[in-house]
């Protein structure tokens, strides 16, 4: 085998050997510590690969594939790497053998449509309606099965699924995400996380003194600064003497006067604020009952604004009855016995937009609760889009495997070889799930083919959980078909990738 592609092979394979003992529930965690000394715990796929320190340019492949997988799906991170993987490890033992990485490529392409046939073929329709959400939230107890949230997995489960029906269109199989905010507070326990119909900002009202609760408020959504306009040119100002200065000040007090005036004579009873405001402004809203929030970031007034249908003000004299945003409460959120305090604004004009509430002990678990919430999410979302399933614990592998296999012995040319390797790299995936399980990989794997071919039964898996129980329809542990399919084609695609380069920097650097 050529030296440059045997190096390929073997940072790909590494990578993927690295993760594969975090696939499943009972997989491993990694500790990650980066060059700062910032330590994560997870057992995420993606955010693994993110946080390793590759050189190898393959192994950045590898980085980049469980990205892909990331983006697009949300879920399979490490199952998609360690697939890849596999099939590397299956082309170097043909390359060895002599044949061509070329036709090994091509040959791997053509069994991964017949896998995705397969899929197709086994594949069950799986309904989504917001009335009956159990089997929704099933699906997303199958994801959280091997977080870090597992303690409380139904709960989180709930939330996701609650999230993704209330910002989906049923009937144009959408989801818009941007309605969709995590938010996180370090402390108090997990199971004090929550979902707020509404949205939460993490700031205060600008006077401790302005009440903690309003009902029936009309919020003005303000970009603009309560504070004096500035001339556009630069400008010099010379106080000379007390006149002046009162002058000035009294000027001020005009303009804040004026403005405060101005969001009262539109109706709003509280006012949102992009930029701060000084002591002397907060005191007069004050004065004036115009409760107000000061600092709030561009994202969340954009959320706010969704929220509430209210219109985003640039300016004072632009501001009418029409523009205000409406909400049924707005109250402030204080934690525990910490001084730490969040504004929630509930009841919203346009109830689709939702923030999940996460606690936890600490930073890292907070972190790791918060990916694994999105993965929940992407999952239920992908389910929306595309409404069949297949079951997990590794049986639409083996499935898809057996159809391979049967696939390769009705073929006369070269490429059945590479058929019968993509057959036993599909093997991997259930392999892993029995190593990491405590269970005998060769035995249970064979004793589950055997049984997946005489009992014509494809949801036969891995029984990770020890339960006695191998069909995984029983446990409903069931994967989005979409994602499934994006795993074998997405892996199947980078190897073709390795597999069809040649090192042209290293023969430029031998010509030069």
């Amino acid at each position: 085998m050529p030296c440059v592609q045997l190096t390929h092979i073997m940072a790909a394979r590494q990578i993927a050997s690295t993760l594969k003992t975090s696939l499943g529930p009972k997989g491993l965690d990694k500790i990650m510590v980066s060059p700062d000394g910032d330590v994560t715990v997870t057992n995420d796929g993606a955010t693994i690969m993110k946080l390793m320190e590759v050189d190898h340019e393959i192994a950045k492949l590898m980085v980049q594939l469980s990205q892909s997988q990331d983006d697009e799906i949300g879920d399979g991170t490490t199952g998609v790497v360690v697939l890849a993987g596999a099939l590397l490890e299956q082309a170097e033992g043909l390359i060895d053998r002599g044949i061509h990485p070329i036709r090994i490529a091509d040959g791997f392409e053509l069994a991964a449509q017949c896998a995705i046939k397969q899929l197709d073929a086994i594949a069950q329709p799986f309904p989504v309606d917001p009335k009956n959400k159990e089997p929704l939230i099933q699906i997303a107890m199958t994801t959280l099965g091997s977080k870090i949230v597992n303690k409380c997995h139904r709960q989180m489960a709930e939330m996701a699924v609650d999230a993704v029906l209330n910002v989906a269109d049923i009937e144009k199989k959408d989801v818009n995400f941007e309605l969709i905010k995590i938010e996180t507070k370090v402390g108090g326990r997990m199971e004090d996380s929550m979902l707020v119909k509404g949205v939460i900002v993490d700031k205060t009202l600008s006077h401790s003194q302005m009440p903690k609760e309003l009902r029936n408020v009309k919020l003005a959504i303000l970009t603009c600064p309560f504070e004096p306009p500035k001339p556009k040119t630069k400008h010099k100002l010379d106080v000379t003497s007390a006149e002046d200065y009162r002058a000035l000040r009294e000027y001020e007090q005009e303009k804040f006067t004026q403005m405060v005036k101005q969001v009262k004579d539109a109706g709003a009873t509280l006012a949102i604020c992009q930029w701060g405001f000084d002591d002397e402004a907060n005191h007069l809203l004050l004065q004036q009952e115009l409760p107000a929030v000061r600092w709030v970031g561009g994202p969340e007034i954009e959320l706010i604004a969704i929220a509430t249908g209210g219109r985003i003000v640039p300016r004072f004299e632009e501001l009418t009855p029409e523009k205000l945003g409406v909400a049924g409460l707005v109250r402030e959120m204080a934690f525990g016995t910490s001084k730490d305090k969040m504004l929630v604004i509930e009841e919203c004009k346009n109830s689709k937009a939702v923030t999940i509430f996460l606690r936890g002990g600490n930073a890292m678990i907070i972190a790791e609760a918060k990916r694994s919430i999105h993965d929940a999410i992407c999952v239920v979302r992908s389910l929306v889009k595309d409404s069949r399933i297949v079951y997990g614990g590794g049986a639409a592998e083996i499935s898809c495997s057996l159809a391979v296999a049967k696939e390769a012995d009705q073929l006369s040319t070269l490429e059945q070889y590479a058929f019968r390797a993509f057959s036993v790299a599909l093997e991997s995936i259930p392999l892993a799930l029995a190593e990491n399980s405590g269970l005998h990989p060769i035995e249970t794997l064979s004793e589950l083919k055997a049984r997946q071919v005489a009992e014509k039964k494809s949801s036969l898996g891995v029984d990770c959980m020890l339960s006695g129980d191998s069909d995984m329809k029983s446990h409903n542990v069931v994967e989005s078909l979409h994602s499934k399919k994006q795993q074998i084609l997405l892996s199947t695609q980078l190897v073709k990738m390795i597999l069809k380069i040649d090192d042209v920097r290293s023969k430029n650097e031998g010509g030069m």
